[in-house]
């Protein structure tokens, strides 16, 4: 256990931003399960929705620090790849 001031509220820091966090990546997911279930429903246009909204909480996470840039990249990449595919 923490005994200095300074120790004790670095754990209350941690805790916050900890919770905020999760918070955000749960959002993240949140948007990108909704993406996935527009292409998985066949509607384009549906999809293109999701994807608009989720592409800027996306870049938002990795201002913050809780996705990498490549990452949520790749990701966005493969989503529209997919939402393309649907057009042929």
């Amino acid at each position: 256990m923490a005994h200095s001031l300074q120790a004790k509220k670095r754990i209350r820091q941690t805790a916050t931003r900890t919770a905020v966090n999760r918070r955000r990546r749960g959002d993240i997911r949140t948007h990108i399960r909704r993406v996935e279930e527009a292409i998985a429903s066949g509607d384009q246009e549906a999809a293109m929705k999701a994807f608009r909204e989720a592409q800027p909480k996306m870049m938002a996470g990795v201002n913050k620090g809780v996705m990498e840039k490549n990452t949520v990249s790749r990701k966005l990449s493969r989503l529209s790849k997919r939402i393309k595919a649907m057009a042929a």
